[in-house]
């Protein structure tokens, strides 16, 4: 009689603590939709009520009214989806090829004490100069097109990168690498079968915050000197003292964001499958 009911027991359990997680979830997403209902509508009606200034703070139903023509009629730099496409290519291109240098530097300057004391101090040089002082230097030397922004994208990620992947190889099970030597394992073995796994979690943890640097550089980039772009966009904004103009940029830029993570979260899902699941309940 145990035997038989022992199964009924535990699905009984799984599905009790789905539907918890469930409930949950609804709470969560009601909740946010009233703190959404909340800001923007206590910001609208502060500005009909003359408590804020529209001219400095803008106003959501302005803001929605200027996205609407900007997808209708192309923003006065051109059309809309022209300034994303750039943005979105640049803050890529920069992210990709900053995560790779930030990986492989990471790793390499990681496993080698050598190397790690030699660089170190470039790298924190590197690291200590103003990103927009590096923007300008770019934009001299590269000129006005997507090179130099890319260029920027690529410094504000890489450090983030670096830093998580350095990190990662030093906090390596010391005991794993030693059982894998005592079994006969070379340097590349080692550092594909216990380093790489050990610095995964944090390299993509790494990824979530480096792809906003990207966008922060190519959006800096474009707004110290381009020829189109969402900077280029939010800078012209500005220059005619469009404050909805300004947040209607913000928002594209936030939905491309947040685009980014979800995939970034997708990515990081597939490649964590051995990881178990805490909740934040902690069950």
């Amino acid at each position: 009689m145990t035997d038989a009911t022992a199964p009924l027991a535990t699905e009984g359990r799984i599905e009790s603590l789905a539907e918890r997680q469930r409930r949950r979830w609804r709470m969560i997403i009601a909740l946010r939709l009233i703190v959404f209902v909340l800001f923007v509508g206590g910001w609208e009606l502060g500005v009909r009520a003359g408590w804020l200034d529209s001219f400095f703070f803008g106003q959501p139903s302005a803001i929605v009214d200027k996205l609407i023509d900007w997808i209708r009629n192309g923003t006065s730099i051109g059309p809309l989806w022209k300034q994303v496409w750039v943005t979105i290519y640049e803050a890529g291109a920069g992210f990709v090829i900053g995560s790779v240098l930030g990986v492989l530097c990471g790793i390499t300057l990681g496993r080698n004490q050598l190397l790690s004391d030699v660089f170190s101090i470039y790298i924190k040089i590197a690291n200590s100069i103003p990103r927009i002082v590096m923007g300008s230097i770019f934009i001299v030397a590269l000129g006005l097109g997507s090179p130099s922004k890319i260029a920027l994208a690529v410094v504000m990620v890489f450090f983030v990168v670096f830093g998580n992947a350095f990190q990662g190889v030093r906090e390596a099970d010391k005991n794993l690498i030693a059982n894998a030597r005592i079994l006969g394992a070379s340097d590349w073995q080692v550092t594909r079968a216990v380093i790489l796994p050990s610095a995964l979690s944090w390299i993509l943890a790494s990824l979530h915050v480096s792809f906003g640097f990207a966008l922060i550089g190519a959006i800096v980039g474009e707004f110290l000197g381009a020829r189109e772009g969402m900077g280029l966009l939010i800078a012209s904004a500005q220059g005619s003292f469009d404050s909805n103009g300004v947040f209607a940029a913000m928002i594209v830029i936030a939905v491309v964001a947040l685009c980014a993570e979800w995939i970034l979260t997708t990515i990081e899902k597939r490649l964590l499958t051995w990881r178990p699941e805490v909740s934040a309940a902690g069950e």
